[in-house]
């Protein structure tokens, strides 16, 4: 059974990377949702090892000293973070682990796992993205305008990803992310066992 393969998923705000994902999991079996560890309280209704993995501060912190987080950041006050035992299980159970991150968490991974897959979700354009932030009708027009100033900085990191994934048509974003990763499967950077066994059967034809 071939390792899976760690796929990161970032993008604007409003791009929807959220919803593709959850639809990919619904859709297609053989991927796992990285679940993330978190210092802050459970909300109504939340369980540990679903939403998140709730930890106290000190035991986060003891992750940290063991490596065992491949990437961590603070947002007010508490810890966030994914952990390395459970990515690490699901990729050597074959299953390829979705993670979603911004772009300073997604570098930080590459650079302990540089085959991990880059993917960017994107909108067809900056006012569609205008367009769907207005359209939830749940945040303040600062909040708003926030977020898409925040779209601006993101833009500039966005040929530091793999592949560029256009949000039009959710089903048919789902299926190109799918298929994108299935062809990844087959790199041969990442099939060297079986590429040694190929030549080392060529060879015997000698």
């Amino acid at each position: 059974m071939s390792k899976g393969i760690l796929v990161v998923v970032s993008g604007f705000s409003g791009s929807g990377k959220g919803t593709v994902m959850k639809r990919l999991m619904e859709k297609y079996d053989n991927y796992a949702l990285s679940v993330s560890v978190t210092t802050r309280n459970p909300r109504p209704g939340e369980k540990d090892g679903e939403a998140y993995f709730f930890r106290t501060k000190e035991e986060f912190e003891q992750l940290i000293r063991e490596d065992g987080l491949i990437e961590y950041a603070q947002y007010v006050e508490n810890y966030y973070g994914t952990p390395r035992k459970y990515v690490e299980e699901q990729l050597s159970a074959g299953k390829d682990v979705l993670l979603e991150i911004e772009i300073q968490g997604a570098m930080k991974i590459r650079e302990k796992f540089p085959d991990t897959l880059l993917v960017f979700v994107c909108p067809p354009s900056m006012e569609e993205l205008k367009n769907r932030l207005v359209g939830r009708g749940t945040e303040t027009l600062d909040v708003i305008n926030g977020r898409l100033r925040r779209a601006v900085e993101e833009s500039r990191g966005m040929d530091k990803y793999d592949y560029l994934l256009i949000n039009d048509d959710l089903e048919e974003c789902v299926d190109t992310l799918h298929e994108t990763i299935r062809c990844e499967r087959m790199r041969t950077s990442r099939n060297h066992d079986f590429v040694s066994r190929i030549q080392k059967e060529a060879e015997a034809f000698l």
